[in-house]
């Protein structure tokens, strides 16, 4: 029994010995190196922040062109969907009943004005002889109140005449506005119908250029521009001096510039929203800004004012608060809760939360977070949007 103790107490050191010379072979751990960061301080800047809101794009001025007078249409003189300019003919319906009525009437006119000089030569010898008592005065009166009623007639043969030259006028129906038409609605040989409340209508224009966008503002940001009109930092909305931008689907940049001109009275209760409105030039022959079109507008949230900016791909997210990442003097990175504010030429508005001369970390985020030591290269004043960057979540 003791020579088995002891073999198994002398295997017990031959392993011990083996395992301290295997850990005293084992090379030390190697230490990584700092990451790599790219770190650029803010860009300061005079800046407007602006307010954006989906509009629809509507014509200042559209015309139902309807008939005025019933017949055949005898010919359309325009193109589907060309430009026309006020007083470009359009259709004509058959002029001839309307041409025969005003032979008529003037045909008309003038016997009535024959009638008038007669009744007027009566009532000038029916004068002498009242004088002479050569006639009665019920017989002058008579006269008198004849010469009356030819005047009268005079009256109504013209009023008739006026009324025949303007049916003849409205078979030739001439555009009221410039604008774009849409396509003709009936045919040449047609009977149309001029009748009021039953009048035929024949097409459509709208105008161009200038033209509307109509847009809703939430209540709140309502009462953000009232604020600024009565501290003076803004003009009112009802005087036609806030600029406005737009911009398209397929646009980038709000290159059309314009202004507000118009405020509804009263905010919607069922949207909790006021109906503003821009004008915006739309020169030919592009025409760029249809009628009908879904568009982006915005408008100023306030006055010019020097603000600090950086990649918006330097801003991460922690649930419902946004951050940044700094390096320090010492190379250690930061997190540094901020305020954002819009985003203006693809940089980002910082409203709190950093420095001038802070140093943000604008490439390298996936591989930091919060005390580590880096490696960065400083780069100038962040003067674009390209700095190629990632968001980090920790």
């Amino acid at each position: 029994m003791r020579t088995w103790s002891c073999l198994r107490a002398l295997a017990c050191l031959a392993v011990l010995s083996l395992l301290a010379s295997a850990c005293r072979r084992t090379p030390p751990p190697l230490s990584r190196p700092p990451p790599d960061v790219t770190v650029n301080q803010p860009a300061r800047r005079d800046v407007i922040e602006w307010d954006e809101y989906p509009g629809r794009i509507e014509p200042i001025d559209m015309v139902e062109v309807r008939a005025r007078v019933s017949g055949y249409l005898q010919s359309v003189h325009f193109k589907d969907g060309a430009e026309v300019h006020q007083g470009d003919l359009l259709v004509v319906i058959d002029p001839r009943p309307y041409q025969a009525e005003l032979d008529r009437t003037e045909a008309d006119l003038a016997q009535a004005e024959t009638r008038r000089e007669l009744a007027s030569n009566d009532w000038v010898r029916a004068e002498r002889l009242l004088k002479s008592r050569a006639i009665s005065v019920e017989e002058a009166d008579a006269r008198s109140k004849a010469k009356r009623e030819a005047e009268a007639a005079i009256g109504s043969a013209r009023a008739a005449v006026e009324m025949a030259r303007l049916n003849l006028e409205y078979t030739h129906i001439t555009s009221p506005i410039d604008g774009r038409l849409s396509r003709k609605l009936i045919t040449e040989g047609n009977l149309v119908n001029g009748n009021q409340g039953q009048s035929t209508l024949l097409t459509t224009i709208v105008s161009l250029d200038p033209i509307y966008c109509y847009f809703d503002a939430d209540e709140p940001s309502v009462l953000k521009y009232q604020q600024l009109v009565r501290e003076g930092k803004q003009e009112s909305l009802r005087e036609g001096k806030v600029i406005c931008e737009l911009e398209l689907a397929n646009e980038q940049g709000y290159p059309h510039k314009g202004v507000l001109d118009f405020a509804d009275n009263r905010v919607d209760p069922m949207t909790g929203t006021l109906r503003l409105r821009g004008i915006f030039h739309n020169p030919g022959p592009a025409r760029i800004l249809q009628p009908g079109f879904f568009a982006r507008v915005r408008v100023p949230a306030g006055p010019r004012h020097s603000a600090l900016l950086i990649p918006d791909l330097a801003v991460g997210t922690d649930q419902d608060e946004k951050f940044v990442f700094v390096v320090d003097g010492q190379d250690t990175v930061k997190y540094r809760p901020v305020k954002l504010g819009p985003v203006i030429d693809g940089l980002r508005v910082i409203r709190q939360g950093l420095g001038a001369t802070d140093w943000v970390v604008v490439n390298g985020l996936l591989s930091i977070r919060d005390g580590v030591k880096v490696n960065p290269t400083r780069g100038p004043l962040a003067g674009s949007a390209a700095t190629p960057a990632a968001n980090h979540r920790p």
